[in-house]
């Protein structure tokens, strides 16, 4: 049998709120507010004092009233003011607030501010008056009954209770005792609830940083694109090429040496195509991150490949925007990547030309077997498709698996 099955309306739980950490935690942080009050409260209690002595200059003491006024409404709205209150809404409040960022701070983020500094303050102030009348008060009446305050309360009273009334004393003392830690609970809790209000981003900054995090996913999906296709395709040529050595290296050597020289050229331009990526991921400003893949690569990426390709270039390719070329150049790569790693070494058809303010790609070849499962290379080229507003055609047809790509540009797009 628990205490609460021995005691009606017993509740554990409003005994334990008055046991945790974070209560304490939360009541140190209101008591900073009361400790930044206090100056204000001095100022105020100084000038009052001046205010009522005879002879005193009032125009002076207005003059010097609205003077400290001004420069004490200056705090709430400075960014320190902000970040100090954050931090200490982190630690002690335990509330997950974002780090502030002084260019997102516009009107409404300071006023928020100020006003959570100003609610601070007062409840602080109100906390800290609040245990300077109980904790004495309950002191005073817990030790009474033990003789321990002396003639503290002769001839005293708190409420209907005098000094001989022992036990009303201690239970005032009880009583006045938990009413300043549910206090402090409570409004702990409040000020945990309305931190992120008045302390978090505005929505202005929240939409900010969303498209933020979005272009931020957006370049590392690129990134990835990019060591996909770049990486992928300088394996699949190696393995081909070495293989192909492999089975002819006692029968014709050139064909050996020329098999070595595309595996050398390939993964030297993949290292490079790596090391870009690197100095992006690292904001590496020394090493230049400018795409240097573009249409004009072809003849190299297809005699590195080792099998037989068949370009036909339509149209003027000059006139194709530098990120549009280097999209078709990734599309025709991957497709050539594919070939090779589900067909083998078949010829392959490659088709470019420009109709209508738009690139458009074909790329063909012989199905070796059944085709392999869609994977990333395909999702990859559909989504470098769909950034440029165009249209990714893939699959098996009469005459193999056909790759058909539509890349907008200009005012086709």
């Amino acid at each position: 049998m628990t205490v609460e099955d021995t005691i009606p309306g017993w509740d554990a739980g409003r005994v334990k709120v008055l046991l945790r950490g974070s209560t304490y935690r939360r009541g140190v942080f209101l008591l900073l507010g009361g400790v930044l009050l206090l100056p204000y409260a001095l100022l105020a209690a100084a000038f009052a004092q001046s205010w009522t002595a005879p002879g005193a200059p009032r125009g002076t003491i207005v003059a010097l009233v609205v003077f400290t006024a001004a420069v004490g409404l200056v705090p709430p709205f400075l960014h320190g003011t902000r970040a100090l209150e954050i931090t200490a809404a982190r630690w002690l409040l335990g509330v997950d607030l974002p780090d502030p960022v002084p260019a997102a701070e516009g009107r409404e983020t300071r006023l928020r501010a100020a006003l959570w500094f100003v609610l601070h303050l007062a409840i602080g102030g109100a906390v800290v008056l609040g245990a300077l009348i109980s904790v004495p008060l309950a002191l005073v009446a817990l030790l009474q009954p033990f003789g321990g305050v002396g003639d503290a309360m002769r001839g005293q009273r708190l409420g209907p209770f005098d000094e001989h009334d022992t036990l009303g004393l201690t239970a005032v003392g009880l009583l006045v005792t938990g009413a300043l830690g549910y206090a402090v609970a409570g409004l702990g809790a409040l000020a945990t609830t309305m931190a992120p209000v008045l302390l978090g981003p505005s929505p202005t900054a929240r939409i900010a940083a969303l498209e933020a995090q979005a272009a931020r996913l957006a370049e590392r999906n690129r990134l990835a694109r990019e060591l996909h296709d770049s990486v992928g395709h300088a394996l699949t040529v190696t393995t081909l090429q070495a293989a192909a050595a492999r089975q002819r290296l006692a029968e014709d050597p050139a064909f050996v040496e020329r098999a070595l020289v595309a595996v050398e050229e390939v993964g030297r331009h993949a290292l490079q195509d790596l090391d870009a990526v690197l100095a992006v991921l690292r904001d590496d400003t020394t090493v230049s991150t400018t795409p240097s893949r573009s249409l004009r690569d072809l003849p190299r990426l297809i005699a590195e490949a080792g099998v037989a390709v068949d370009l036909h270039a339509d149209g003027v390719l000059a006139e194709v925007p530098p990120h549009v070329s280097r999209e078709g150049y990734r599309i025709v790569q991957e497709s050539l990547t594919n070939a090779m790693r589900h067909a083998g070494r078949v010829p392959v058809t490659v088709r470019l030309s420009t109709v209508d303010g738009a690139l458009e790609v074909l790329v063909r070849n012989p199905l070796a077997g059944r085709p392999g499962s869609p994977g990333r290379g395909l999702h990859g080229m559909a989504e470098r498709v769909t950034l440029l507003g165009g249209r990714l055609d893939a699959g098996p047809a009469s005459d193999g698996w056909t790759v058909s790509a539509r890349l907008p540009f200009g005012d086709a797009r």
